[in-house]
């Protein structure tokens, strides 16, 4: 796996952009944190010797409560076991499925100075990762 992605290119984010806002949306997130974090030098963490998974922990406790208070909902969490369709070198340590009440709070969030903060934890904990959009769809008992 050579590409590596943990903030969206100007392309994807344009394109997410032009997608409703008024109109509730999930996030899947696919996360492989690094073996230690890697803080920016100076960031009151660094040299503490966390690793990836401890500074994504403190992603979501420095976040969470903007997250929350926006109306976002984890809906699913996981941990990763094996690939089964795919290619066999990849893998994921976390996955998860955020819910948001509308794109309009995902926007609010990320926009929030709070949260500009806290995703420096993100950055520092991740190796790869990818946030995929999808519009809620119906639950039942069937594939199709």
């Amino acid at each position: 796996m050579s590409e590596v992605h943990i903030d969206p290119s100007p392309a994807n984010f344009q394109a997410f952009k032009e997608l409703p806002r008024d109109q509730p949306i999930n996030m899947l997130n696919l996360l492989r944190y690094r073996e230690w974090a890697q803080y920016p030098e100076g960031h009151k963490h660094a040299g503490k010797g966390w690793t990836g998974r401890r500074a994504y922990q403190e992603y979501g406790r420095t976040s969470g409560d903007i997250f929350r208070k926006l109306g976002g909902r984890i809906i699913w969490r996981g941990v990763f076991e094996t690939m089964v369709t795919g290619p066999e070198a990849e893998r994921w340590d976390d996955g998860f499925i955020a819910s948001y009440p509308d794109a309009g709070a995902f926007f609010a969030m990320i926009k929030d100075t709070d949260y500009q903060q806290a995703v420096i934890h993100r950055t520092a904990a991740l190796s790869d990762s990818r946030l995929v959009r999808f519009a809620p769809g119906e639950a039942g008992e069937g594939f199709g």
